[in-house]
């Protein structure tokens, strides 16, 4: 008890209570089987320069597997979340699989890049990271200099983004960050995860290896060029600037691991290359995508925060958000915002300064909607029950 009083009294102290912490307002944003789509995927979402929410999914036409007729979807929303506008189809390729929304808002110009993969319908992700014949995933990026109203065609990066031996690829999930300080400052950074061919006997599937990467565009998204690596054993990543001003990079990832625990590197030069990957004991890992968000900066004596979120039940369970004082080496503060079925999620901080999380959930599974939560950080930083 006398812990979480004097817990309390330095989360106090550091300014993360707030004057009143609201329970958080929640509504469907993509519901399975309507809009044509059979189940909606993978969210990502993201702040406009102009304050417009974009939030982004898979529609999966079909049926709820990874392979298929997969539509990349976006909904809008001008107000802060309270409404969203029509469902718009981004990319739709026939049959085939056009999915992993990964977008990034460049601050200079406004443009929103929104990084993609694709493959043939008919290959499943065994066969991809086998490099067995029919396909493999490919790397696009498409764009919007209207906040997101309209959009590019996706345009194939491949050639300078995957390498030639690598099988599956996938770009984030989530978002990619510009980076704010230091040598590197102004750059478009996009987490990713490939799977490759290892040589020393020790593959996580046979021969296979996973590994995360990033892939970064030094010339406002004209052209993008493939980064550092992070192996063995991780996955699909997410991708902060730490706050020590010369623009260090972490890259918190999902681990293929036995572990149970989300694996961590750091980058010094911009994610051109990537420090042997770490364990961290605090966040649990249930082999699901996580979010990764700065916050805030540091301000006089106030800390700078980073906030994270991944199911940590038994299983895709009880999605819990946690508060990072100090550029994610600890986390002294979580709330769970969803105690049922829970899976991927995409943090960001809204116009008004709350917090926005766009998950999935359901009562059967944890695809059955795509559900947008608006809280604050008073509310995730005090004690209390669970929704």
């Amino acid at each position: 008890m006398h812990i979480a009083i004097l817990t309390a009294t330095l989360l106090g102290a550091i300014g993360l209570f707030g004057v009143e912490a609201a329970v958080p307002e929640q509504q469907e944003v993509f519901l399975a089987g309507q809009g044509g789509y059979h189940t909606y995927r993978i969210p990502a979402l993201i702040v406009t320069k102009n304050n417009t929410l974009l939030a982004f999914c898979e529609g999966r036409k079909n049926s709820r597997s990874d392979t298929g007729d997969i539509d990349l979807l976006l909904r809008r929303s001008t107000d802060g979340g309270k409404t969203w506008g029509a469902q718009q189809v981004v990319w739709d390729d026939g049959p085939n699989t056009c999915g992993n929304p990964c977008p990034v808002v460049d601050e200079q110009t406004g443009t929103i890049w929104l990084l993609l993969t694709h493959n043939p319908g008919n290959t499943h992700e065994a066969q991809i990271k086998e490099r067995q014949p029919g396909g493999t995933r490919t790397v696009w990026v498409a764009r919007s200099d209207d906040d997101g109203k309209t959009w590019s065609a996706p345009a194939d990066i491949t050639s300078t983004t995957k390498e030639p031996g690598w099988g599956w690829y996938a770009t984030g999930p989530g978002v990619g960050i510009q980076v704010q300080h230091g040598p590197h400052r102004g750059r478009l950074v996009i987490p990713c995860d490939h799977s490759y061919h290892r040589t020393d006997g020790a593959g996580e599937e046979g021969s296979v290896g996973n590994g995360s990467h990033v892939i970064y565009s030094d010339d406002q998204g004209r052209t993008w060029k493939l980064g550092g690596t992070a192996r063995p054993h991780m996955n699909e990543s997410q991708v902060a600037e730490l706050a020590d001003g010369k623009g260090t990079l972490l890259l918190n990832m999902r681990t293929t691991s036995r572990t149970g625990r989300r694996g961590q590197s750091l980058s010094r030069d911009g994610g051109l290359t990537w420090t042997a990957p770490a364990f961290q004991p605090e966040l649990v890992e249930p082999r699901c995508q996580a979010s990764l968000l700065r916050h805030s900066w540091p301000e006089g004596e106030r800390s700078g925060r980073i906030l994270f979120s991944n199911p940590a039940g038994v299983g895709r369970t009880n999605l819990t958000v946690r508060v990072s004082l100090d550029d994610g080496k600890t986390w002294p503060v979580a709330r769970t915002l969803n105690k049922a079925h829970s899976a991927y999620s995409c943090l960001a901080v809204l116009p008004d300064g709350s917090i926005g999380c766009l998950y999935e959930r359901g009562r059967a599974n944890p695809y059955q909607q795509i559900t947008f939560a608006r809280f604050s950080l008073a509310w995730l930083s005090t004690s209390g029950g669970s929704r």
